[in-house]
């Protein structure tokens, strides 16, 4: 971790080791939000807002349904909103800019900057957002909601103030029950099996931190080093196997990559994380040249069933036809890729390499994919060239052997 999230860390922990315990305050909750909000004093607000956080812990499903709903009515004035852009429009100025972004903002967006003023907050505003998506999915207000917490995350979690933190054997035992908790790939069944992802020199973990929640990973991804490109997960984790030293590889295997923290959907950290991962074992191994993913295809078997496709696992050929063709024609009503992870891996400038039948034999991923499994590659020379086709036409980028399988299976169907 750097000298500078190092401190802000520190400053964090010692900031909430030293806050004082409150009584519960009897007032209402929507008393304590219309006083925070008018606060003109920093410390009055500061216990204000630990206020509504200790009310909002305790609070049930239900009650943290109707809490939202209040939050959501702290919205815009419209006819403020438009009366300051007209001012605006009639005469462009400091003054009148900031009268406007001040209309255009909801007072609920103020209220979550300073709820963030409690030590400790960032991290229970993030599970608070989790509530939100669970409770308020098919709101249209609190969907609207959401959108204000989407913004602030955005800007709290921007790429410059994440930490990239190499996960190891060695690192804190709460931080490994975590990887093992937050494992959303391949499951990790005990700390023998964590040990085996992270323990030999040819495997590697890294996750991305955020100072104001050091001990909690946004994101982490797991890494094999091999020679060559595998086809199956259960070669890569299999409990027997002989090491590989380091360097002797040539490929990294980007085999699992987990999003830790539900209220943080929707703020991509994936992108930053396999590139920076990419070129600093690039730069500390420089006999690897292939940077490849081993990923799920999680929405194979249930399009095969949509489109009344029999599905016979032992036939390899006609299942990795039927993967390639699914990867690059299966589209959402938006054009883009149905496959959420083919979404995931194409928007950051990857291609699909290759897919390989009988690649996960887990339950898993018998039920998602019939066992299918496919690599994509990133090519750190193309990855921007191949982001930009994909994000402006849509382009499915796949080598010749995928789109071969591809037209095979087109081929069969005429």
């Amino acid at each position: 971790m750097s000298l500078f999230a190092d401190l802000l860390s520190t400053i964090f922990d010692r900031r909430a080791d030293a806050a004082p315990r409150l009584r519960r305050d009897p007032r209402a909750l929507p008393e304590l939000v219309k006083e925070l909000l008018e606060a003109r004093s920093e410390t009055v607000a500061a216990v204000l807002a630990r206020h509504v956080m200790q009310r909002y812990d305790g609070m049930t499903a239900a009650e943290k349904f109707e809490a939202f709903r209040g939050l959501a009515a702290l919205n815009v004035d419209a006819e403020a909103v438009r009366a300051a852009l007209g001012a605006y429009e009639a005469e462009p100025s400091g003054r009148s800019y900031r009268a406007f972004m001040a209309a255009a903002e909801p007072p609920r967006a103020e209220l979550l900057r300073r709820l963030n003023m409690v030590p400790g907050a960032t991290e229970r505003l993030v599970r608070m957002r989790a509530d939100l998506l669970r409770l308020g999915r098919g709101e249209p207000e609190l969907e609207a909601l959401d959108e204000d917490f989407r913004h602030l995350f955005k800007s709290w979690f921007n790429r410059g103030f994440l930490v990239l933190r190499p996960i190891s054997w060695e690192s804190p035992a709460h931080v490994l029950e975590k990887i093992i908790a937050y494992e959303a790939v391949h499951a990790i069944q005990s700390w023998d099996d964590l040990r085996r992802r992270l323990a030999p020199p040819d495997r590697r973990c890294f996750a991305f931190f955020h100072p104001a929640m050091p001990d909690e990973p946004l994101i982490f991804v797991e890494v094999a080093l091999t020679r060559g490109i595998p086809g199956s997960i259960q070669g890569l984790l299999e409990e027997q196997r002989a090491p590989l030293d380091e360097a002797s590889a040539d490929t990294a295997v980007f085999y699992s990559i987990s999003n830790c923290q539900p209220g943080l959907a929707g703020i991509s950290f994936g992108n930053s994380l396999i590139k920076q991962v990419a070129s600093d074992l690039a730069s500390a191994l420089p006999g690897l040249k292939t940077f490849v993913t081993l990923s799920p295809i999680p929405g194979l078997v249930r399009w095969l069933e949509e489109q009344g496709v029999s599905i016979d696992p032992d036939d390899a050929k006609r299942m990795n036809q039927l993967a390639a063709h699914y990867l690059l024609t299966a589209k959402r009503g938006d054009g883009q890729p149905r496959d959420p992870v083919a979404r995931f891996h194409l928007g950051n400038g990857a291609m699909v390499h290759a897919v390989h039948a009988g690649a996960d034999t887990s339950e898993n991923g018998q039920r998602q994919s019939a066992g299918a499994m496919v690599n994509y590659l990133y090519d750190l020379a193309k990855v921007e060239q191949y982001h930009d086709r994909f994000a402006i036409s849509g382009e499915v980028i796949a080598s010749s052997a995928v789109k071969a399988l591809s037209a095979g299976r087109e081929k069969a169907q005429a």
